[in-house]
């Protein structure tokens, strides 16, 4: 038993990370995309978040079928499936095909749709198999798979792309989806009866998703969102279009966020069990990021002077790497405190409705940069990123929080 749950978490990690590798790793792609299918920021910003639609659609569906068959059964069919669609994107889907754009929209839309069990599945079996005194730690090294996912497709995809072109890339992913697929069937099972994660009845369901706090805090987690998914996505064409970086240098901010977000994911699971204050550690993550954001609003607007550009570039390479670690340091934290305070039969449901809200922002917040970009340039885009990071604030404060899960490992 107490072994097995690193299998378990490994599991979990591997598959989070796959998926993370595509939806993180194609926007590490942006320039080469926009070049390969001849479109524009806004068109690439339009797929990125058709991925975020399709999870947030799919995500509390996805729980409530969780909480009822299990983390088996659900993980082993979104990868499955998520494996298909890529198979097809890179037998169809490359630049120059028919309709090639509009059908690899869709296509992202859909691995959305089918991807979101991933994250509610592999999240109710950490949860299962980690006592209460291990759970921040174990969900922060799962939710450290996002960013080295994100690692992974930020390395791997553009050099593939430049190589071998999209369809190789799609393939690639689709057989990172195949070797999660086989360790899920070897390893991953239901804990011991007396440990297990009890199915929700209807009732739990319901009561969790009338319970306004749960509401409060999605929301908050949804805002706080937004830095983090705007740097995801437009940190290769703002380096690019601003102070002009190649590949090389833009893949390698990406890297660095990412990976200082993953050692960061650990620090803050771990730091958060030991002193019980999860709830004020992400409202301290709002304020940092907001803090961040409107220095890089203040640095955008100087580098709009041609002669400030090349001084500025360092600096502001080095901020939306911090801006991006910030944003996305607080996840495992957050989703821990969220199935703790759903109660043990409904941690599916739970997961899924924070997945939800946060998907939310992966699909809206690609949607409104450009917009603000049309409207005021970078400087407006980071200022609004920042008040949506400070808005995050009030409601993630702490409260009496609902029963902690009773299941243990």
């Amino acid at each position: 038993m107490n072994r097995h749950r690193w299998k378990v978490l490994a599991i979990g990690f591997a598959a989070n990370a796959a998926f993370s590798a595509v939806i993180s790793g194609l926007p590490a792609t942006a320039v080469l995309m926009r070049r390969a299918y001849g479109v524009d920021t806004a068109a690439v910003g339009t797929a990125v978040g058709a991925m975020g639609l399709g999870i947030a659609l799919s995500e509390v569906p996805w729980g409530m079928l969780t909480d009822r068959l299990g983390d088996r059964r659900v993980l082993l069919a979104g990868l499955t499936l998520t494996m298909g669609v890529l198979g097809a994107m890179a037998a169809w889907l490359v630049p120059g095909a028919p309709h090639a754009w509009t059908l690899l929209v869709l296509a992202l839309g859909l691995i959305g749709l089918v991807g979101g069990s991933i994250n509610g599945s592999s999240g109710r079996a950490v949860m299962a198999w980690f006592d209460a005194g291990e759970r921040g730690l174990a969900m922060g090294i799962r939710q450290t798979a996002l960013p080295a996912g994100g690692v992974l497709g930020a390395l791997l995809l553009p050099a593939v792309v430049l190589a071998s072109g999209f369809a190789a890339a799609y393939a690639v992913l689709a057989l990172l989806c195949g070797a999660c697929i086989a360790a899920t069937w070897a390893w991953l099972h239901e804990p011991p009866g007396d440990c297990a994660v009890t199915a929700a009845a209807p009732a739990a369901h319901a009561s969790l998703l009338r319970d306004p706090q749960t509401w409060r805090m999605v929301t908050g987690m949804a805002l706080l969102c937004v830095p983090q998914i705007a740097v995801l996505a437009f940190t290769a064409v703002f380096l690019h279009d601003v102070v002009h970086m190649g590949v090389a240098q833009t893949t390698a901010a990406v890297v660095l966020y990412q990976l200082a977000s993953a050692a960061l994911r650990i620090w803050s699971g771990r730091w958060t069990d030991r002193h019980g204050n999860r709830r004020g550690f992400m409202r301290g993550c709002s304020r940092w990021c907001a803090t961040i954001f409107l220095v890089m609003a203040v640095l955008a607007l100087a580098a709009q002077q041609a002669q400030a550009a090349p001084l500025l570039a360092p600096v502001l390479f080095l901020v939306i790497v911090a801006g991006g670690a910030a944003g996305s340091c607080w996840h495992g934290v957050a989703f821990t405190e969220l199935a703790v305070q759903a109660g043990a039969g409904s941690v599916g449901t739970a997961l899924g409705l924070g997945n939800t809200f946060v998907f939310g922002s992966y699909f809206l917040t690609p949607m409104l940069v450009p917009l603000l970009l049309a409207h005021g340039g970078w400087p407006l885009a980071w200022l609004v990123v920042a008040a949506c990071a400070l808005a995050s604030g009030p409601l993630l404060r702490p409260h009496a929080g609902r029963s902690a899960l009773v299941t243990s490992a």
